[in-house]
């Protein structure tokens, strides 16, 4: 049996790596596979690196280590000679073969976008479907990858604390950006004219309260509304002024502060109760929504209720 997938212990024997890379994955359009994998090797195994299985599928790939000299092949030939710099994007074709030289250090995000994935963004839209997405032998600067890149490097470290609705928004994001950038994808008119009906709203809210641990995928939540997942990430927003993942941190912090003012409950309780995966987590979300610490908000809360009595 052929194994697809050109991302997590896939690709790490791609590059000849010792362990599987940390990955993230999605299944936002069709139920694909959308993914991304960090690879990092200081002490690589020279030579040249291994072969993916055929597949109608890309690897959008961050580079975040200057690479001098990298030759690059394709279909068992080579295709050219160049250096990789930090910050740059390129994109391969892995119906093409797509191999290099391994002779020096490197690390690298690699989004692995398949085909079914762009073509399911495109029928949710209504949109015509893309044919091919534009694959030259050069990188450039895509400060769009390289902004998604950062946030999920953030959950690549910490895959406890990133919920599925944060992984979910950025893939979807990042799949969208590159059928517009490099397949020439447009968004029907009609299909972002639509926003959320209240009852939508409501069941949509109830639905992200009733697992402030972010485990629910968009696609359930989008499904149990009747719509797709990019039309009802758009639609949320448009009523909320935020994303989902973003509308529950949110809510996490308010449920947090609500746990606070119960003297009884220590900080580590709350952090579990309001869903964030520890104390540090919750530390770092309530500080950056809050302004202050939770100890802080914590101790000016007691002061004030105190004063009132």
């Amino acid at each position: 049996m052929i194994r697809t997938g050109a991302y997590g212990e896939r690709l790490g024997e791609f590059l000849r790596l010792e362990e599987a890379p940390p990955t993230l994955m999605t299944r936002s359009l069709r139920s694909t596979e959308i993914a991304v994998t960090e690879t990092r090797n200081d002490n690589p195994v020279l030579g040249l690196s291994g072969s993916f299985a055929a597949e109608d599928a890309y690897l959008v790939s961050l580079k975040l280590r200057d690479y001098p000299e990298c030759e690059i092949w394709e279909q068992g030939r080579h295709l050219t000679k160049a250096d990789v710099h930090a910050g740059t994007t390129y994109l391969y074709d892995l119906k093409a073969d797509p191999r290099y030289v391994i002779d020096k250090p490197l690390h690298s995000l690699h989004f692995y976008v398949p085909r079914s994935a762009l073509d399911g963004l495109a029928d949710q839209s209504g949109s015509r479907r893309i044919d091919v997405l534009d694959c030259q032998p050069v990188g450039h600067d895509d400060a769009i990858v390289r902004h998604i890149g950062a946030s999920l490097r953030e959950g690549l470290r910490r895959p406890d604390e990133a919920n599925q609705l944060f992984i979910d928004h950025m893939m979807l994001g990042l799949t969208a950006h590159v059928a517009q950038a490099y397949g020439g994808f447009r968004h029907k008119a009609e299909a972002r004219s639509g926003g959320l009906a209240p009852w939508q709203l409501a069941r949509a809210c109830d639905k992200l309260e009733s697992d402030l641990g972010g485990k629910l995928p968009l696609p359930a939540i989008a499904a149990e509304l009747g719509l797709s997942v990019s039309h009802f990430s758009r639609a949320f927003r448009a009523a909320t002024g935020l994303p989902p993942y973003r509308w529950l941190l949110h809510h996490r912090v308010a449920t947090a502060k609500r746990l606070m003012s119960a003297r009884s409950a220590s900080l580590s309780e709350v952090a579990i109760s309001a869903g964030f995966a520890n104390q540090s987590h919750f530390t770092r979300v309530f500080s950056a929504i809050a302004g202050v610490s939770p100890g802080a908000w914590r101790r000016d809360a007691m002061g004030a209720a105190s004063r009132e009595r």
